[in-house]
């Protein structure tokens, strides 16, 4: 008997099915079939057909945030290594509150260090079963004080809170008095210093309209070439209340400091330092040297985001007619 009749080969013997009922069952998740997934150049093989990352990113909910922060000790809204940001403040409380190392967020406005936001809009893509509205309540519990969310509601699977936003109005705090403010000294720049306020209205009204804007942005903007740089002013307004002067800008959108530039260079003209027609001789040369300083970061405030929504005129009007009354909840 030659080896092969001692040792016959080995074959395959299928195991009898598990039935319940007449009919055929899996006896374990694992005895389904298993769908190969390329991740990083290497197939593996998940059960069932699904990785739970697909299937957390299946059951995602988007959830649309109106972020209220006071500026004062962050470097900004964007993330930056080493620095304190409001993102990175809201990606770790979320990142707690989902159970993951870090969560992206993405907001309408990457404002910069020393500014504030009444009504900044973010989005970031919710996996736990919270509901939208309690969002806010459980955000709030991690958040330092400084940072609040004023309403979270659940939103389009597509919003984009940067990429869709449809215009913006900001705000400028000036405090013009002799003596600098002990309590208002965070939201308003001082100006010990008279203002002609009748010149500066006259002077804003150059802003209005759509024009390049390139004089108005400031070194270290990323945009470059006229179609990258044209904007849109709606409305401008400058109040006064007491000692407390708001200048209010609405627009499409905004440069680098476009409205530091411009509450700079109405400063400086209302104090003498500018001769009247600045904004217009800017908009025609380009020429950032021919406007004024860029006004301290800690005066200005977003208070609006606007999506297209059919009452947003109203909300502007709204705002413009009472500058210091700009809450209001999505």
């Amino acid at each position: 008997m030659d080896e092969r009749t001692r040792n016959p080969p080995a074959t395959a013997v299928a195991l009898p099915p598990l039935t319940r009922g007449g009919k055929r069952e899996a006896a374990s998740l694992h005895d389904k079939p298993l769908t190969p997934l390329v991740k990083g150049g290497r197939a593996t093989a998940v059960a069932g057909g699904f990785s739970s990352s697909e299937e957390k990113k299946a059951r995602a909910r988007r959830i649309r945030l109106q972020v209220e922060y006071d500026g004062t000790r962050y470097a900004g809204w964007q993330r930056q290594a080493g620095l304190p940001t409001v993102q990175q403040e809201l990606e770790d409380a979320l990142g707690k509150l989902m159970g993951v190392k870090r969560v992206i967020i993405h907001g309408a406005s990457r404002t910069d260090a020393g500014v504030h936001a009444v009504g900044q809009v973010a989005h970031f893509d919710c996996t736990v079963g919270i509901p939208a509205e309690k969002v806010a309540f459980a955000l709030n519990t991690m958040l330092p004080e400084d940072i609040r969310i004023c309403a979270s509601v659940l939103a389009d699977p597509d919003f984009h809170a940067r990429f869709q936003a449809k215009g913006k109005i900001y705000r400028y705090g000036i405090w013009n008095h002799r003596h600098a403010s002990a309590l208002f000294r965070m939201q308003h720049t001082h100006i010990p210093t008279p203002l002609n306020l009748p010149l500066m209205r006259q002077e804003m009204q150059a802003m209005l309209g759509t024009h390049d804007f390139r004089a108005f942005e400031a070194s270290g903007g990323l945009m470059t070439g006229k179609e990258r740089t044209e904007r849109t002013v709606h409305n401008v307004s400058l109040e006064q209340s007491g000692p407390c002067l708001y200048l209010m800008i609405y627009g499409n959108a905004f440069l680098y400091n476009m409205v530091r530039i411009f509450a700079g260079t109405l400063i400086d003209v209302g104090r003498g330092r500018i001769e009247p027609g600045a904004i217009a001789r800017a908009l025609h040369s380009g020429d950032r040297l021919q406007l004024g300083i860029t006004a301290p970061a800690n005066g200005l405030t977003l208070l609006r985001v606007f999506y297209g929504d059919p009452n947003d005129q109203d909300e502007a009007d709204a705002l413009f007619a009472h500058p210091k009354y700009s809450y209001k909840r999505i």
